[in-house]
């Protein structure tokens, strides 16, 4: 991954400038005022200490309900972490550190001077999430129907039955591998279910040729990440739809994977590429890992 950084920064930045960047032209969009940079004020200035000041607060609180053995934000009796309060409402506590620094900020600011002025902000706020409300709506539709149907079920296990079967070298094995990760990615939005479909499958079969499973896991990560950003089963896909209609209002879900394709092409290529390279040196895909299995 550390690596993977330096690849991945240098191909997005050619694939940017080089392909998409003249695809699309200049941007012809008119600038509002809250597009330009100005210098924070006396108000903004005391808002975010009012808020910095409220963050403190929480993080302290946080702090003396965990750090103590029995303390009020663990596990009653067992005094664990993983099972305790924090982690379990870790959505009610991220919704009370925003709610509470964005009301510090607006009575620091000046912006909020009664509990109505906290309902008109929410109000404001979530009139802006409108577009993207209706399409999640209709693209959780498309998901659930296209996940009741087991398409993508059915195009994982034949996929790696054909591969297992395909009695191919190793280096051609993991390259295959990887596209057909790649391939059901597309049809199959979560990571850890394809993981469960073809872990049983793959990662005894490289280990029989050698193969320690830490190698199968980043070839199965080279997969499904490259594709991520043209699939529609993606859980992000339709944010990302909103977002660029802000700038491109026309635009839908032909706009954003005519714009991706390229950055998942150069991401198979180079990736892959890189994959082999490093089996083919023999360097670990990870701390403790080892290079090779005994055969046999």
């Amino acid at each position: 991954m550390f690596v993977s950084t330096f690849l991945v920064t240098a191909l997005g930045t050619f694939v940017t400038q080089r392909i998409v960047e003249p695809r699309v032209g200049a941007w012809k969009g008119e600038r509002t005022a809250d597009d330009e940079v100005k210098p924070l004020s006396a108000e903004e200035r005391r808002g975010l200490k009012f808020a910095a000041y409220a963050g403190l607060f929480v993080f302290v609180v946080i702090l003396l309900g965990i750090l103590p053995e029995q303390g009020f934000l663990r596990q009653i009796g067992t005094g664990s972490v993983i099972h305790s309060p924090l982690l379990t409402g870790i959505v009610a506590f991220i919704f009370i550190i925003g709610v509470g620094l964005g009301v510090a900020y607006g009575i620091g600011a000046g912006t909020i001077k009664s509990d109505e002025d906290v309902i008109r902000g929410m109000s404001q706020q979530m009139s802006t999430m409108g577009g993207y409300l209706v399409l999640v709506f209709f693209c959780a539709q498309f998901v659930a129907f296209f996940n009741w149907s087991n398409l993508g079920l059915v195009f994982a296990v034949h996929g790696a039955d054909f591969l297992r079967a395909a009695g191919l070298p190793s280096i051609p094995l993991f390259l295959s591998f990887i596209l057909l990760t790649a391939a059901v990615n597309l049809a199959m939005g979560s990571a850890s279910a394809k993981w469960a479909l073809m872990a049983p499958i793959f990662v005894p079969m490289f280990m029989l040729l050698g193969y320690p499973p830490e190698t199968t896991v980043t070839a199965y990560r080279v997969g499904d990440s490259v594709t991520n950003i043209i699939s529609p089963m993606m859980s992000y896909f339709a944010l990302i739809i909103a977002f660029i209609q802000r700038y491109e209002p026309r635009a839908g879900m032909g706009t954003v994977i005519a714009l991706m394709i390229p950055y998942s092409i150069a991401f198979l290529i180079g990736w892959s590429i890189l994959f082999v390279a490093w089996l083919a040196l023999g360097l670990p895909f990870g701390p403790g890992s080892p290079v090779s299995l005994p055969i046999g």
